[in-house]
């Protein structure tokens, strides 16, 4: 079984090669489902891991459903991992009903070239996920990252056993709530991949009673937090 670890940074890249990891995928903020990783740490990667890695290319949090500029910003983040020498990306675009946006994503797809393609975990998302398994392979992809369309893999197991069934082409992944005392039950219905974080928080501060930075307001799925134009003019406007 291929153990793939969704690391999101160096050191959790590091330390999934030291313990054994097959392949890794990089992202960034595990906490809203991944992003994009810097350029920075993109190179960092390349430079320190010889295992195969596979990059996450999502702009933002929220939905899965991009506009034109967003599209292009994906397309300039695949040709960069090209470049790098990546091995994989990790993408996907849905339409706003939760069907798949096949033309876009056949242009990731067509972006990445020789590179391995995952569609991720928009998939949880799709209102046919058997129709779309079909449209997926039908386009060459050669992974799909799901949780079975539950929280977690564990819990949406059945789905993914039917997915497996019926996948020709298709390398069908669990990801989600993936762990050491569940594992095997994947391992013993078939599948040949397994995705997982294997996160453990580390405290890197004492106690504090400083101004909190996070902002649980802009966590949300059928909205994205956008700078808005009347807003600003009306700031401007004040001061000038």
């Amino acid at each position: 079984m291929l153990i793939e670890v969704c690391a999101n940074s160096l050191e959790s890249a590091l330390n999934a090669q030291k313990a054994g990891a097959n392949r890794i995928e990089l992202c960034s903020e595990l906490a809203i489902g991944g992003i994009t990783p810097s350029y920075g740490l993109l190179k960092s990667v390349r430079e320190h891991i010889s295992i195969p890695v596979h990059v996450l290319v999502r702009p933002r949090s929220g939905d899965f459903t991009y506009s034109a500029d967003e599209l292009k910003i994906m397309k300039e983040d695949i040709a960069l991992c090209v470049d790098l020498g990546f091995k994989g990306i990790v993408s996907g675009i849905l339409n706003t009903d939760f069907s798949l946006d096949v033309g876009r994503t056949k242009e990731l797809i067509e972006a990445s070239g020789d590179l391995k393609f995952t569609f991720h975990r928009a998939f949880d998302w799709v209102e046919d996920p058997f129709e779309t398994l079909f449209q997926l392979e039908s386009l060459g992809v050669d992974y799909i990252l799901s949780s079975g369309q539950e929280k977690s893999s564990p819990k949406g197991i059945e789905l993914l056993k039917e997915l497996l069934k019926q996948a020709t082409s298709c390398n069908i992944m669990p990801g989600g709530g993936v762990r050491p005392e569940n594992v095997l039950d994947f391992k013993e219905a078939g599948f040949e991949f397994v995705h997982l974080s294997g996160t453990k928080f580390l405290k890197t501060l004492p106690e504090t009673n400083k101004v909190s930075m996070n902002s649980p307001s802009f966590l949300n799925d059928i909205e994205i937090a956008v700078t808005d134009l009347d807003t600003i003019i009306n700031i401007v406007n004040r001061v000038k």
